[in-house]
């Protein structure tokens, strides 16, 4: 979604910063995975429905920067303050996003693999990401307004072709964004097929080892077209970039870029869209605002559906530079630092009143973090709210009488992971 765009190196991120604890432990963990963490750490990456677990709510009242439980005692520092997840955020003097650290010679997924601009610090940060930023601007996103306006017309055919019954999530939420990022990066069809098969796998932190297989097996296929269009670059982002940069950009660091965007801007507002209808259907006054609105009235419902969903859960981990105060918490040099987004966007600080309910004509006190903060904030941020402001109206002038085929309780919603959203979306109308 580019909602926030966190790839599957924060899964993978995770998972290291316990598995090098493990190594110096001298204990064999083959096949690690979240699920093996202790329940009173795995509340930041779990939900009821569409809403965290209260867990979190309680740990933000009594313990904004809360140190989570981890074995082998790892250093992890929880922070679901609104005020305080900004701090930290926008402060790369006193923390690094760099995780080839945690990375070792015999690992399966090196540190050359690890890129993107999640990952990186400045100055190697602020060069990869002026790279991009032009393509992303308000301006120059609005050229890919018809190609979006016809990739969301061409899936609703489909929706309605399939019938009632049909899942949304498989006919129109994953189609539309992942078409659009496809053609903005300028991706052959055999790629598209690739990229595909490798869904959810990557953000799943009960999989253990099968994400580590799809980060890599999805960075190959972008490395494969990058090979590809150095010899002729294509007419999407990726041929720009080698048009523009040669070789002053190197294929990991390109790969990183393009990995980067493609998840970030795929499986994140795949979530939003499916989430965001379940939202919209529970009151038929909020779903007439989408149909019926304004752009104006449409737009702070994507504002509202972005803060209360926060599919990313928690923004890209942190690790502290010096020692440092954070909140009244000590944060030693090292220590890794993990915002929870979903919860600093409930923090009535800022959410104000009912900072759990959806209500599109709230006016918070500070802007919603779904997107991240500082240097770090998404850069396709515009075009996941374009895409929202497309479908959703779309979706529901096309199906007035548009209804979950379930009850929400039997949807399988995802158990635990860094981008939530739902498998399948079964509707009717």
């Amino acid at each position: 979604m580019r909602a926030h765009p966190v790839s599957g190196w924060a899964g993978a991120a995770g998972r290291r910063l316990v598995l090098r604890r493990i190594r110096r432990k001298g204990v064999d963990l083959s096949n690690f995975s979240f699920a093996f963490l202790p329940g009173t750490a795995r509340f930041p990456l779990q939900r009821t429905g569409t809403d965290p677990v209260p867990r979190l709510a309680e740990v933000r009242a009594a313990d904004p920067v809360h140190r989570l439980q981890l074995p082998f005692d790892f250093p992890v520092h929880l922070v679901s303050d609104h005020a305080l997840a900004r701090e930290v955020l926008a402060d790369h003097e006193g923390y690094s996003n760099d995780i080839r650290h945690l990375f070792g010679a015999s690992d399966t997924v090196s540190a050359d693999d690890v890129g993107g601009l999640g990952f990186t610090d400045p100055p190697l940060h602020t060069r990869l990401r002026r790279i991009v930023t032009p393509e992303f601007t308000r301006r120059r996103l609005l050229r890919l307004q018809p190609a979006i306006e016809e990739v969301v017309t061409r899936r609703l055919d489909a929706l309605e072709a399939a019938g009632p019954g049909a899942d949304l999530a498989r006919e129109v939420s994953f189609p539309v964004p992942f078409t659009t990022i496809c053609e903005l990066l300028g991706l052959q069809y055999e790629d598209r097929d690739a990229f595909s098969r490798f869904g959810g796998q990557r953000f799943d932190a009960t999989v253990g080892s099968a994400a580590f297989g799809a980060v890599s097996a999805q960075r190959q296929v972008l490395l494969e077209a990058i090979v590809r269009q150095r010899k002729d670059p294509g007419a999407g982002l990726i041929g720009e970039i080698i048009r523009n940069e040669g070789d002053t950009i190197t294929d990991v660091d390109l790969a990183g870029l393009a990995d980067g965007i493609f998840t970030g801007g795929y499986e994140t507002t795949a979530g939003m869209i499916s989430l965001g209808v379940i939202v919209l259907l529970r009151d038929p006054a909020h779903a007439e605002l989408v149909r019926s609105g304004t752009p104006e009235q449409v737009d702070r419902v994507v504002e509202e559906l972005l803060r209360y969903l926060s599919v990313v859960q928690v923004a890209f981990p942190r690790f502290a530079k010096r020692d440092t105060d954070l909140g009244g918490h000590r944060v030693r040099a090292g220590d890794a630092v993990l915002v929870s987004l979903s919860g600093a966007n409930r923090d009535p600080a800022s959410a104000g009143a009912d900072p759990d309910g959806f209500d599109p004509f709230r006016i918070p006190t500070s802007g919603h973090l779904a997107f991240g903060h500082g240097a770090h904030r998404c850069i396709g941020a515009e075009l996941a709210r374009m895409e929202l402001r497309t479908v959703l109206p779309a979706l529901l002038r096309r199906f007035p009488h548009l209804a979950l085929a379930v009850p929400q309780e039997e949807l399988a919603f995802r158990r635990m992971s860094f981008v939530y959203g739902v498998g399948e979306l079964p509707v009717t109308w």
